[in-house]
């Protein structure tokens, strides 16, 4: 597979986007989430491609080789779907395909509600409507309990000196701890932590959930979604309670859920041939 990167103008900023699949052929955007950049989607890229899809992955801002602007406004959530806009325009589509993951499925949500016009189709993996979520985190003292990270990130430099620690032992601990014994293997690793290692990285990565705790109301005040919307969770999530997925496709006037049962938050490496199939099979209706 010939993946190509580029760096893409957007929102006033420079993101890194790594682009597959035919020239002309319709274009689908991947959002990945923390801790995660680009390659979160590499075992997705060829399977969409060869389907015909022009897939467009970026390093979302304070990621990888994309912006890493200062300050929490910077990463606003509407800021953030403004930089998905500046994608979209720069396919020269009026819409796309968009898919999310995580805080992507977060960002995903929102251009959905209040862009819905700029998408013919939307898939989330594994993030509850932000609604949902939101209410959740306060009315649920399980899930906040699950949330309790989202609570220990808003402190100063701290995380990011525990994520860097001893050569990012904490983030790597981190990031296996949330998929199935055996996802990551070590040549996967070295790449996380050579993106981690990107000057301004884990800071602008911390600052999304720094800047989320500052606009909860606004998160939460997202309506229904009238794009046509497939979630695909996998069951074993240890952050966020599969209870939680219900009640967001019911957000969804056009709505399918899927469980994975043998998956956990990272559906997509754990179990990358049934996401395969099940976006293939969606983004063609």
């Amino acid at each position: 597979m010939n993946i190509e990167h580029t760096t893409i103008r957007s929102n006033g900023i420079d993101l890194h986007v790594a682009q597959a699949g035919p020239a002309d052929g319709p274009p689908l955007i991947l959002l990945h989430g923390f801790p995660e950049y680009w390659g979160g989607w590499a075992k997705q890229i060829p399977a969409l491609a060869a389907a015909g899809y022009r897939v467009w992955a970026p390093d979302q801002r304070g990621y990888n080789l994309s912006s890493k602007p200062a300050g929490l406004r910077a990463y606003d959530i509407d800021q953030l779907a403004r930089d998905v806009l500046g994608l979209m325009d720069a396919t020269g589509h009026q819409q796309v395909r968009l898919v999310g993951h995580d805080w992507g499925a977060a960002v995903a949500w929102w251009v959905a509600g209040h862009h819905p016009q700029r998408l013919s189709h939307l898939a989330i993996l594994n993030v509850p409507h932000l609604a949902v979520m939101f209410g959740a985190v306060w009315r649920s003292w399980a899930q906040m309990r699950r949330s309790w990270y989202i609570f220990a990130f808003q402190l100063p430099r701290l995380p990011e000196a525990s994520l860097r620690r001893n050569n990012w032992t904490n983030a790597i601990r981190a990031l296996k701890g949330s998929a199935r014994r055996g996802t990551f293997n070590d040549a996967e690793i070295e790449q996380y932590r050579a993106a981690w290692s990107q000057p301004g990285a884990i800071t602008g990565m911390v600052n999304w959930y720094r800047a989320a705790s500052r606009s909860q109301r606004k998160l939460a005040s997202l309506g229904r979604i009238r794009v046509p919307t497939l979630m695909i969770w996998g069951a074993h999530d240890i952050a966020l309670g599969r209870e939680l997925a219900q009640p967001s496709i019911d957000q969804c006037d056009r709505g399918r859920l899927v469980f994975i049962e043998e998956a956990g938050h990272f559906v997509q490496h754990e179990e990358p041939e049934r996401v395969n199939e099940l976006l293939v099979e969606f983004l063609r209706l």
